[in-house]
């Protein structure tokens, strides 16, 4: 608690230097803008929101689905129509207008040397909406809309797992993180190939099971469920851990208790459960700082397509929380000089973290308030 030290991360293969005695030091640097309290429930500028038209949603005509509004566009694109959300009331999921992969994207030119490697990269990207009202966030919807978004989240897993290796179910919550639409969502990818963090944690995931003979995070939350230093929340099904290894101030790891392979295998229970944990470390998160918490987070499980139908007992799902706040609502960590020139580095323990966010209330600032 008191002096540097390294921890290794077994998920990862590598380490982080933690450093308590730093988050003592003075604060010169940048100052962020605390997110903005008064967003409108709906805008039709809000290219999320229901009956909306989308940001340069330009598809091919007879691809809008059954009964949406068209608009034409200018001349100079004669063959495509703009896309206008329909009025939805619960989820909704349509193909994201700006996708990093397609489907029916050419295979690169054959290399002529071994440093100049290119593959295949095709998928699909689509954009999932959690709610039809802006103004509303994960940790202030109720639990059954949560459990919405978890069945949705396994419904396109399973759409998606059928064709494609990976999927990526992940969230970008807050501008300060990337998200540049005030509107509760979230993205899924899916790819041909297997990205880095995934084939990275296949590998150590395959390893630790064929050394030890148990699947290591079954065996890390089981671990963690017992030492409690670390622990945040937890249920009958589920816990969150700030890592033993974690790199971001805040960063939490949510754990099935059961050996689970990916989302599409959560019982209706396990479901439900998953929903009111998720409400209880969002609501924690945002009362740490009485901030809207920014944060990335995705969940990983094991591969789909081909995989499917291959061994794949040395993975646990698990979902990554990835927050950038440090100190306040204004002072964030910045992954940045020795961070990315030599390995990451933490400023405060994940067991003082912890203890930080076990401790907050789990009413959210805006209901007390009311």
């Amino acid at each position: 608690a008191e002096h540097q030290h390294v921890r290794y991360n077994p998920l990862r293969d590598d380490w982080v230097l933690v450093s308590a005695h730093r988050v003592k030091r003075p604060w010169q640097g940048q100052l962020e803008k605390p997110p903005p309290e008064d967003v409108p429930r709906w805008d039709p500028k809000n290219p999320l929101c229901p009956g909306a038209t989308r940001a340069n949603g330009e598809v091919p005509p007879g691809t809008q689905g059954p009964g949406l509004p068209l608009h034409p566009l200018p001349a100079f694109i004669p063959s495509l129509t703009r896309q206008v959300n329909p009025k939805y009331e619960g989820t909704f999921v349509f193909p994201n207008d700006f996708p990093a992969l397609q489907p029916d994207a050419p295979e690169p030119d054959n290399s002529d040397h071994p440093l100049f490697q290119a593959a295949p990269a095709q998928g699909v990207c689509k954009v999932m909406c959690f709610h039809p009202w802006s103004d509303l966030t994960l940790p202030l919807m109720s639990l059954p809309e949560i459990r919405a978004v978890i069945d949705a989240w396994a419904e396109l897993a399973t759409e998606l797992g059928a064709s494609y290796p990976w999927v990526q179910i992940f969230e970008n919550k807050g501008a300060m993180m990337g998200c540049s639409n005030p509107h509760p969502h979230c993205q899924v990818w899916a790819s041909s190939f297997l990205p880095n963090e995934a084939r990275l944690e296949d590998r150590t995931q395959r390893q630790h099971l064929r050394q030890h003979g148990v699947p290591m995070l079954l065996e890390y939350a089981e671990q963690e469920a017992h030492r409690k230093e670390r622990l945040v929340v937890e249920n009958a099904d589920w816990l969150v851990v700030v890592p033993y290894w974690a790199t971001w101030p805040y960063q939490t790891l949510l754990l099935p208790r059961r050996h689970v392979f990916r989302l599409q295998d959560l019982s209706d229970s396990e479901k439900d459960s998953l929903a009111s944990i998720m409400q209880r470390l969002l609501i924690k998160y945002d009362n740490l700082f009485e901030v809207s918490f920014p944060y990335s987070m995705g969940w990983h499980g094991a591969p789909t397509g081909a995989f499917l139908e291959e061994d794949c007992r040395h993975w646990q799902l698990h979902a990554h929380y990835y927050p950038p706040l440090l100190r306040s609502a204004t002072v964030r960590k910045f992954m940045v000089g020795y961070e990315m020139l030599a390995q990451a580095q933490r400023d405060l323990t994940p067991e003082q973290a912890a203890e930080r966010l076990r401790s907050l209330p789990e009413v959210h600032y805006k209901k007390r308030a009311e």
